[in-house]
């Protein structure tokens, strides 16, 4: 089951990302790429963006990806994928970051390059993998 979440986590490109700050969530819809082995999910945001504010906050995570738009809505599969976000330091890990980026993603070069951008990476704990309206199967990363 897990080489299938990861299957769908590295498929998609787009997911709805939750932040929270104090009691309240807040989503955004992200462009994201992975690292080769599905356990790490990179993004990029602003630093004056209100999901940048929550991450410095808290760094839990929950991500939400999605078949919707390839399937019937009563067979769509969804995956939530818990974690923890964290800025991406050093210049070979932000580069890293900004490849895997690019290579999914190549008009976010501009957005990549503003001196305000910085880089995240979502360190996956958990995957909860919902098929169809019943099925549902949880995996924690160790």
């Amino acid at each position: 089951m897990l080489a299938e979440m990861k299957q769908l986590l590295r498929g998609k490109t787009i997911c709805v990302l939750a932040t929270v700050a104090g009691s309240k969530p807040h989503c955004s819809l992200m462009a994201y790429a992975t690292n080769e082995d599905g356990t790490e999910i990179y993004m990029a945001t602003r630093r004056s963006t209100k999901k940048f504010r929550n991450l410095c906050d808290n760094p839990a995570v929950s991500l939400l990806i999605d078949t919707r738009e390839a399937t019937p809505r009563d067979l769509a599969r969804s995956l939530t994928v818990d974690g923890v976000c964290t800025q991406i330091e050093g210049a070979s890990q932000k580069q890293i970051a900004r490849d895997r980026l690019l290579s999914v993603h190549p008009h976010l070069d501009g957005f990549l390059s503003h001196a305000e951008n910085e880089m995240l990476c979502v360190k996956i704990q958990s995957f909860l993998l919902l098929k169809g309206l019943t099925e549902a199967y949880h995996i924690t990363l160790a």
